[in-house]
């Protein structure tokens, strides 16, 4: 039976000052391990060991009961993840994910569920990446009311260069003393930062970072940054500031929105000196200071200028107005996004038209497609959201009529095959227009 972590949760919320010093035998609970293990999805890639979900299974009691063991007498080592490069959407560079051994990855998620429901009471308001009962949907509504119904006039848009490999292991480290007083836990997280990197069959150390795609890592990266940025922000700097002043982060991507001119400009230089103090730059061609509000069009129209817009969580962000002449933010899929999702579901049917069987790759395209739509298709967005159904579409007509020198779909043939799978139609999914709600 998994362990009841809502206790610890509540401790940490009534004393935020508390150093929990006796945590570990909830990591290593044989029944919270076991929930784990079910909490895995399956088929995922297996790490350098090999072991998948299914094969662990197998023999799941012992092997749980082993893992136990080794835990509680500190005889558990972290194996090397493996390296491995994904594309990158919208670009020809390559993300590097590490894809950690199941055993590892059981754990990883026993410690994360320990401590999450510790930092859960920590973390702040303007914080919504990897975090319970918090989305992207969110963060965008949140931006969006804040710009317009607050004092904002300008935006810096920012990005963290190469983030999750540039993380400094040790600062990490002291930074979760504050709240972790369990040696035994503090171990643990050293041996798994410490456990390496597998890469082209050769093994390196790793010295810094966190390896993207565990769900530790989700929460480490959210730690680092809340001490080095959010209580940064929310205490000092934005105290210090003669007018409005916010911060929305998701993971490494964030925006801060401000009333004046120079305290955008003063928040850049000092955002940029904060984080050299713990080893992190940002991208700069993601970073970048622009007017942004209910005055930008007009300002922008005087000084003979475009007006600007930033992209934050896949959307371009851009000023307009209601029929009723009144300031709204309003949102577009980013044309980098919509871009580079065209491209993988293209190179999808590629892949699939001669493996699947033209019904159940009708299937899979629609399940992709309500998969786009459930995020991108938001108030203000519907075009886009139109004109990506239209544009896979086409690509299907194109694939499948590739499969032969004979042409094998009509376009009123491929119609009956969409009503056949029920074909999504564009729906606003989730409304962001505040003067509605």
């Amino acid at each position: 039976m998994a362990i009841d972590l809502t206790r610890i949760g509540e401790k940490a919320r009534k004393e935020p000052e508390t150093q929990f010093t006796s945590i570990f035998h909830l990591v290593k609970d044989e029944g919270h391990l076991t929930s784990c293990y079910w909490k895995q999805k399956a088929g995922k890639t297996a790490g350098i060991d090999g072991v998948t979900k299914e094969g662990y299974g197998k023999n799941l009691e012992k092997n749980i009961e082993e893992l136990a063991e080794r835990l509680g007498r500190e005889g558990y080592k972290p194996q090397a993840v493996l390296r491995v490069y994904i594309p990158k959407p919208g670009s020809t560079a390559k993300r590097p994910l590490g894809l950690s051994c199941f055993e590892d990855k059981v754990v990883q998620k026993a410690m994360a569920e320990v401590l999450g429901e510790i930092y859960e009471a920590d973390f702040l308001g303007c914080s919504y990446g990897y975090r319970l009962n918090r989305t992207c949907h969110q963060a965008l509504d949140a931006l969006g009311r804040t710009i317009q119904q607050k004092k904002i006039n300008m935006i810096v848009e920012a990005d963290i260069r190469r983030y999750f490999d540039s993380l400094n292991q040790e600062l990490l480290l002291k930074m979760l003393e504050k709240r972790i007083g369990d040696k035994r836990v503090l171990k643990l997280i050293r041996r798994m930062l410490k456990a390496g990197v597998m890469e082209d069959g050769l093994e390196r150390a790793s010295d810094e970072g966190v390896p993207q795609g565990g769900a530790l890592s989700a929460l480490l990266s959210n730690v680092y940054l809340h001490y080095v940025l959010d209580e940064w922000f929310e205490q000092k700097f934005r105290p210090s500031c003669r007018g409005d002043a916010y911060l929305y982060r998701y993971a490494d991507d964030f925006v801060a929105c401000f009333q004046y001119q120079k305290e955008a400009e003063r928040y850049l230089v000092e955002m940029r000196a904060r984080l050299a103090e713990f080893h992190l730059e940002l991208e700069e061609s993601k970073t970048k200071l622009l007017r942004f509000g209910r005055f930008a069009k007009e300002d922008a129209k005087r000084e003979g200028k475009e007006v600007e817009s930033f992209d934050f969580l896949g959307f371009t962000h851009y000023c307009d107005h209601t029929r009723k002449g009144f300031f709204k933010v309003k949102r577009r899929t980013a044309k980098k996004k919509y871009r580079a999702k065209l491209a993988d579901m293209s190179a999808w049917l590629q892949k699939s038209r001669n493996v699947l069987k033209n019904g159940e790759l009708l299937k899979r395209a629609k399940a992709r497609l309500v998969g786009h739509l459930n995020y991108y298709a938001i108030t203000d967005n519907s075009r886009m959201c139109g004109n990506y159904r239209y544009e896979v579409g086409k690509l299907l007509y194109k694939w499948l009529n590739r499969q032969s020198q004979r042409r094998s779909y009509t376009w009123k043939q491929l119609n009956s095959a969409f009503a056949w799978v029920e074909w999504p139609t564009v729906e606003i999914k989730v409304d962001l227009n505040p003067s509605r709600r």
